[in-house]
């Protein structure tokens, strides 16, 4: 069994409208205006000051559980959608492991699996610490990115993307303050061409979508021996609300009250930070209490679906 022994997160304070984002790719006010009354978005944060290095180190520094237990780190992961955030020969993640004091622990990032990278981070980081055989060992993962290229700035007619990172401390066992409960993942790899489908792609991958996540969300459900009846919040990926609407029906749900759209539209798309920043919003809301189980989901362009299943 995998757990989450605590998660931070670094958003950067400036905010800017999706608007002024979507016009300097050639939107259309009537596009724009799609944007924002059906997918959702309005605002996104960004930082153009700071590095990735720094974005990693600042929400390392927000774990307070980590201060003092550095020793403990086996391993430092990077969830990664883009393949590039900072200019060759800059390496964020070996800035920041230095940064936070864990030259001794290994890290690498996992890229393949794009914005479903950071669950897939999460399952293999519980893996390898159960296979060392340490109970105490802790592995560090961090989610999400800068707005780095143009790719990286508006998907398609899905999302607009925000920076926002999380750093998870992630240990075997089930002794951390979040028991993980089931995992599925799917990959459908007509759909390989990403950002750059073609149209006839765009259409077959809106019909696929909605169905494909439902299956799932149901497999992590059966994984955990639990229904989305037990579930108490979903803590979704941002993309835009119209497909979410798709998904709740496909689940059998009524309406949107379990789903967690708070920061969807303040925030816009932080790659895969997504749901572990609904997390920790969702906590300080009072949306958790311990004993809830909650259900993570990720998609990333390629296509990889993903959903998690935790108790709190």
């Amino acid at each position: 069994m995998t757990s989450l022994e605590a998660v931070a997160v670094h958003l950067p304070r400036h905010s800017e409208p999706v608007a002024g984002r979507l016009r300097a790719f050639g939107h259309s006010d009537q596009e724009i205006r799609h944007y924002r009354l059906y997918y959702g978005f309005s605002e996104i944060r960004v930082d153009h000051d700071r590095s990735m290095a720094e974005h990693l180190i600042a929400a390392g520094r927000g774990l307070t559980e980590l201060r003092g237990q550095e020793h403990r780190v086996r391993y430092v992961l990077q969830a990664k959608t883009m393949p590039v955030s900072a200019p060759y020969p800059v390496n964020p993640l070996h800035e920041a492991r230095a940064a936070l004091g864990l030259t001794h622990a290994p890290a690498f990032s996992v890229s393949q699996q794009a914005c479903a990278s950071v669950l897939v981070c999460v399952e293999l980081a519980g893996r390898m610490l159960a296979q060392d055989g340490d109970p105490d060992a802790l592995a560090l993962v961090f989610a999400g990115e800068k707005t780095f290229t143009d790719d990286a700035r508006v998907l398609g007619a899905t999302a607009v993307m925000g920076e926002g990172v999380v750093a998870l401390l992630v240990r075997a066992g089930d002794t951390g303050r979040d028991r993980m409960l089931g995992y599925a993942s799917r990959i459908c790899g007509e759909f390989y061409r990403g950002s750059r489908m073609t149209d006839e792609d765009h259409e077959r991958w809106a019909v696929r979508y909605p169905d494909v996540l439902v299956e799932v969300i149901t497999a992590a459900l059966d994984h955990a021996g639990l229904t989305i009846d037990d579930i108490r919040l979903i803590l979704p990926h941002h993309v835009n609300q119209l497909s979410w609407r798709k998904v709740i029906k496909g689940l059998g749900l009524k309406n949107l009250d379990r789903l967690y759209l708070d920061n969807l539209s303040k925030l816009g798309h932080c790659f895969g930070a997504d749901a572990f920043i609904n997390y920790c919003s969702a906590r300080a809301d009072g949306r958790l209490t311990p004993g809830d189980r909650y259900l993570m989901t990720a998609v990333g362009l390629g296509a990889t679906f993903s959903a998690m299943v935790f108790e709190h």
